[in-house]
């Protein structure tokens, strides 16, 4: 086959994220829940007949690069036609975690019995319920964190599946919310097969077909020029969780990099052993973060395709904190043990390219989830965020303050929603001065939420990076860990970085994330 002409391929590489972008902006805007309306939590791809990735919204990197397993284990499992949309969030059968709901479907065009493409999405709702309001819980196996759907078809023909719709609903704390942000995810499914089909109308199949598989071969392309200027050799690098919020001690995390002409072999198989806790990740979410890391070094705008990881083989041993085995808990993997994975990664590729890596930022999601009844509207609540911290400085420049980075790249609640959709007061939101680690470039701040609770409430926090800050590079220092906190009763009392609670009518939770890593030595 000839190489696509590379205009050509340009033009279908920004046509087909468009459609990715487009089914996040249908999604968002028909969805219930602040977490994806407001958050933004959530994410759009289109894959090929082959279930390979061949474009991305501009979304949330720790769903982009596991969803393609999710699809594989739809495409196994199941056998769509035309109309339907399978759902699934288990993370043994390509999941993360519970809370994320995967929606796949197929497109068929018009006479053809095999699917030409695949759409999919995934949205983290904000209950799926479990032992705690927010599915987030303290939990010890996989049965205590929610609703565990494997690959099921919600929509059968174009019909909703109303005994599985129900069977859902049932389990869940905010029903109502929950049927809304299922039907959003597949408003958006259809919004992703109508512009695919206008694609082929306009341009033809063949045409299509023949760019989709040069934008996979594009990637590869940059991806092994990327790794091929990097020095041959093994890089390793430790890092670690402070707890997996049931047992005292280190989670350690060891990852060895080995760096062979254009291929890059990434070794997970020396990390500690799965938790008792619920910080245990899978190897999709190893795989999300490997492509994340590898596709940052990549100085050019290049597509977020399959082809990206063709050159890269990743590596993990089943029954370790990073390919979790059933019964496992998993909620926290997807957030805090990503972020660990990149910080891994990231240390061990700073040996390889000097220079072009960043310090290490925040690298937790501050993770807090509540729930109760609101009086005032006489209905459950449950609310589900991550909360941003500093991210890193690099050689080049300081870090930015408050933001979310590297796994999430999800959006804050604003303060006018949050207060007048939960029976909560937002007492402040600020930037948390000197929390950064000094250096020749200073890293970024984090911020400080606090909380009033106006009715009682079951909370949970899953946070980490309270005990050990940030690293620094090239002679910078760590970030100040970050720190939680209640106040009761005028008195303040610290709170695990793992925690469940009952807050009280006027307890306020104040929440102060951790700041990025410094760069370089202050005397430079």
């Amino acid at each position: 086959m000839p190489r696509p002409d590379p205009i050509e391929l340009e033009l279908f590489r920004h046509l087909l994220v468009s459609i990715a972008g487009e089914m996040g902006i249908v999604l968002r805007n028909t969805s219930y829940s602040a977490n994806i309306k407001e958050r933004r939590d959530y994410s759009c791809a289109v894959y090929d007949a082959g279930g390979n990735t061949v474009a991305m919204g501009d979304h949330m990197p720790v769903h982009l690069g596991a969803m393609p397993l999710s699809v594989r284990a739809v495409m196994d499992e199941l056998r769509l036609g035309p109309g339907d949309v399978a759902i699934a969030n288990d993370p043994f059968r390509g999941g993360t975690h519970l809370p994320d709901i995967t929606a796949v479907s197929a497109v068929f065009l018009e006479g053809s019995r095999t699917p030409s493409f695949y759409v999919a999405n995934r949205a983290h709702h904000a209950d799926v319920g479990g032992m705690s309001p927010g599915s987030m819980p303290l939990a010890r196996e996989i049965y205590q964190e929610g609703l565990r759907i494997p690959p099921m078809l919600l929509v059968r023909g174009g019909k909703v599946d109303g005994r599985l719709m129900s069977l859902i609903l049932a389990n869940v704390r905010t029903p109502v919310e929950r049927e809304g942000d299922l039907l959003a995810q597949w408003m958006s499914i259809r919004k992703g097969e109508e512009r695919l089909r206008e694609a082929v109308a306009r341009y033809g199949m063949a045409r299509i077909r023949r760019n989709l598989a040069g934008i996979q071969d594009y990637s590869e392309r940059m991806m092994r020029a990327v790794i091929a200027a990097l020095p041959d050799g093994e890089y390793q690098f430790t890092d670690w969780l402070d707890d997996d919020g049931i047992a005292p001690g280190r989670v350690h995390i060891r990852v060895s990099v080995r760096i062979d002409g254009s291929e890059a072999e990434v070794d997970f198989r020396a990390s500690d052993a799965q938790t008792q806790g619920s910080v245990n990740a899978n190897h999709a979410i190893v795989v999300a973060a490997t492509m994340y890391v590898f596709r940052c070094l990549i100085a050019e705008d290049v597509p977020f395709t399959a082809g990206l990881m063709r050159p890269i083989r990743v590596l993990t041993r089943p029954e370790s904190i990073v390919d979790a085995q059933e019964p496992s808990a998993m909620a926290a993997g997807n957030v805090e043990t990503s972020q660990r994975i990149t910080d891994v990664l990231l240390g061990a590729l700073a040996q390889a390219a000097p220079g072009r890596i960043p310090a290490a930022s925040s690298g937790t999601m501050n993770n807090l989830s509540f729930g109760g009844w609101n009086s005032r509207r006489g209905a459950a609540f449950a609310y589900y965020e991550t909360i941003a911290g500093g991210m890193g400085a690099s050689c080049m420049a300081p870090g930015l303050n408050a933001t979310h980075t590297h796994m999430t790249n999800s959006w804050n609640t604003p303060v006018e929603a949050f207060e007048h959709l939960y029976p909560v007061r937002v007492r402040g939101y600020r930037v948390r001065g000197g929390s950064g680690g000094g250096g020749a470039c200073r890293g970024g701040n984090g911020l400080i939420r606090e909380l009033e609770f106006l009715c009682p409430a079951k909370v949970t926090i899953l946070s980490d990076r309270r005990v050990t800050g940030p690293w620094g590079l090239a002679g910078g220092e760590p970030g100040r860990p970050g720190e939680n906190e209640l106040v009761r009763n005028g008195k303040t009392t610290r709170v695990d970085a793992k925690t469940e609670f009952e807050a009280k009518k006027g307890d306020v939770l104040r929440i102060a994330t951790p700041g990025g890593g410094g760069y370089g030595s202050r005397e430079r």
